[in-house]
């Protein structure tokens, strides 16, 4: 079978658009239509997948070559590059990624007879609300990613889709509470693979180091990191944070350290390349996710609290809902109080323990290897495709 993949970024290179192509391959021929900011070929084979990419406008139209690649489902760049891949590949489905191109595929599917799959890998109204709140955009992008919008276009999308993929089960609730049949929703969740951190094993004694790794925006929660770093240096308590990654909020978490006075214990590293994030991610003793418990991280999960349970790093979080879950049950970590400075300075202390560290860290392991790794949700990935051709030409 030819599965045409739509992914609304460059390629490479995303680490779930990664998996799910390589694991597809196992079975089928997998095309990929992605941007093309970077301007790179056209068409070429990277790992098996065929990638088809927009085409390039002119270098000396400047702006315009990325306005032409924005992902909007009306965007005729796109709605051509995705009909000409579908035809092309003579795809049987067509696996579309999050909400912006997802009406474009649906579209294609219909004219051509074919399934669509939609993988919800976030809530994107809610995500879309959390970047309104807490990292605004120009007047521009505000009213071309309107929380309004995307939830109107959503709930069209997932009425007419012949199956859904989420990647946590609070997702697929938010789905159920929206009238959708859970028989047409599958939980892939997104796992690294047993290997993936094979070679990284966490700093064993000493003083808590704990380590972020994601973007950073403003509801991720790395201001009530800082501050409780802050806390706990006035009270005397050994403590550091490397923060690794990227976004809209990185100068204002800066200039906060700076602020505050822990730039001596606070290491914000920017962007890197996974050779070096792999040695940082070593150095450390301990991961944290402090985002604020919002509609978006309420209902969707950080790929980065599998990473830290497979290193056999225990993991601080903050009590939005999945990854409270999932700490929890699985008892490999603490989780506080989000926007909690004081709650957090508390479980950051405690992970001062190395035996703590490394009974909560044993047993994230344990889970990752039994649960939440790839291999457990390859096969629900290949379910999910199973039951999207089932449901081909249905109407919902």
């Amino acid at each position: 079978m030819v599965i045409c993949h739509i992914w609304d970024a460059d390629y490479p290179w995303d680490i779930r658009v990664e998996k799910v192509c390589q694991s597809l391959q196992k079975q089928h021929e997998v095309h990929l239509v992605c941007r093309n900011d970077q301007r790179l070929p056209r068409r070429e084979v990277l790992d098996g997948t065929v990638i088809h990419r927009l085409p390039a406008v002119p270098a000396w139209l400047g702006p315009l070559h990325r306005a032409a690649g924005i992902p909007l489902f009306f965007n005729p760049v796109w709605v051509r590059a995705i009909w000409s891949a579908v035809r092309e590949s003579r795809a049987d489905l067509i696996l579309v990624r999050d909400i912006p191109l997802a009406p474009a595929a649906l579209m294609t599917g219909r004219r051509l007879g074919l399934p669509v799959l939609v993988d919800l890998a976030e809530n994107y109204p809610a995500m879309l609300e959390d970047q309104r709140r807490y990292s605004p955009r120009g007047a521009l992008g505000s009213l071309l990613r309107h929380p309004r919008l995307a939830s109107a276009v959503e709930r069209r999308v997932l009425a007419r889709a012949d199956h859904i993929i989420v990647v946590v089960e609070e997702s697929r609730d938010r789905l159920i509470d929206m009238g959708i049949d859970s028989s047409r929703i599958t939980i892939v969740t997104n796992t690294p693979p047993l290997d993936r951190w094979a070679k990284a094993r966490p700093a064993g004694g000493g003083a808590a180091h704990l380590v972020y790794l994601g973007n950073l925006d403003g509801s991720r929660g790395l201001d009530t990191a800082i501050r409780a770093v802050a806390l706990l240096k006035a009270r005397g308590i050994e403590v550091r944070l490397t923060i690794i990654g990227t976004g809209p909020n990185i100068g204002q978490h800066r200039e906060l350290a700076q602020a505050v006075g822990v730039t001596d214990r606070v290491a914000i590293m920017g962007r890197l390349p996974f050779s070096r994030v792999e040695e940082l991610m070593a150095q450390a003793n301990a991961g944290l996710i402090p985002h604020y418990s919002t509609p978006a991280w309420n209902s969707t999960i950080p790929n980065k609290l599998y990473d830290f349970m497979a290193m056999g790093m225990p993991v601080v979080v903050s009590d939005a809902k999945p990854t409270a879950r999932i700490v929890g049950k699985e008892q490999c970590g603490i989780v506080f109080r989000e926007r909690d400075a004081e709650d957090l300075a508390a479980a950051m202390a405690a992970l001062g323990d190395p035996d703590r560290r490394e009974r909560l860290g044993q047993r994230g392991r344990q889970a990752f290897e039994h649960t939440y790794n790839w291999a457990v949700d390859e096969g629900r990935l290949f379910q999910s495709v199973e039951r999207a051709m089932q449901g081909r030409g249905g109407e919902h």
